[in-house]
């Protein structure tokens, strides 16, 4: 991508780190950069990649939605942006590659909804994370759907209604991040996480994290109908048949995709 503000993408291997490059903006999640990023991360759906990295640079990984858009604005304009935001985190859900939010600094409200969609998350130890909106005057009632997934009730509560900042031990501790190190070895828990992530058969795990996402959402029962026909399709997928007769057989698997 070469225009103004655009994310960078960068492919090292099977891995693609798409990178938010506003600095000045606090990589502010405008309609013009939504927009951006929604292609990027539809392009890398499309290809053979198998991970996908969420990063940023800059002072602040993700400052939300740009009040720009918003203010002065009528609803019907405001809610096609929040419509934008939306199909950008679900398409991170739908995406068959592998995605993990690399989070270097602060991430709040849209920036912090950005990490909690991703499968998986790495922060440094200098991150942070808040839904500020709770202090403001307009509350964070989207980034709270995938926030309180994550944290669960009482704790998204707690971030939703205070507006404070957690850190990163906390946010490790919450659920809202997999890995917390420090700074200077950010980079190597990331591609370590990938690395293990990204493993095995390709397919398999497409379908394994697209079902994942939509039967945690479902009641029990509901998840269970939805997990067996998945489950039981599934074992007939090239990867399975060899992952089954390689562990029969006592050898090691090659897996074709």
């Amino acid at each position: 991508m070469t225009a103004e503000g655009a994310p960078r993408v960068e492919r090292d291997g099977d891995v693609v780190t798409l990178t938010m490059c506003r600095p000045a903006k606090r990589n502010a999640l405008s309609r013009d950069h939504l927009t951006q990023l929604l292609a990027a991360v539809t392009a890398v759906g499309e290809s053979d990649a198998a991970g996908l990295v969420i990063a940023a640079e800059g002072p602040v990984f993700s400052a939300g939605h740009d009040f720009a858009d918003v203010a002065g604005r009528p609803v019907p304009e405001v809610r096609s942006l929040l419509q934008l935001c939306t199909e950008l985190m679900q398409a991170l859900h739908d995406v068959p590659q592998v995605v993990l939010a690399r989070v270097h600094a602060l991430a709040t409200a849209a920036g912090c909804q950005l990490v909690a969609s991703c499968d998986l998350a790495v922060a440094a130890e200098s991150a942070g994370f808040a839904a500020p909106g709770g202090k403001g005057g307009w509350f964070c009632h989207t980034p709270m759907v995938a926030i309180a997934r994550d944290v669960g009730r009482k704790r998204a509560m707690e971030l939703a209604l205070t507006g404070d900042v957690i850190d990163a031990a906390t946010a490790l501790d919450w659920g809202l991040v997999n890995r917390v190190v420090p700074d200077a070895e950010l980079d190597d828990a990331v591609a370590d996480l990938m690395a293990r992530a990204t493993r095995g058969s390709r397919a398999s795990k497409a379908w394994g994290k697209q079902t994942m996402h939509a039967q945690l959402g479902r009641p029990e029962r509901d998840a269970y109908t939805t997990a067996v026909e998945v489950m039981a399709a599934a074992s007939q997928l090239p990867g399975a048949v060899e992952g089954m007769s390689a562990f029969l057989e006592k050898r090691r698997p090659v897996w074709a995709d």
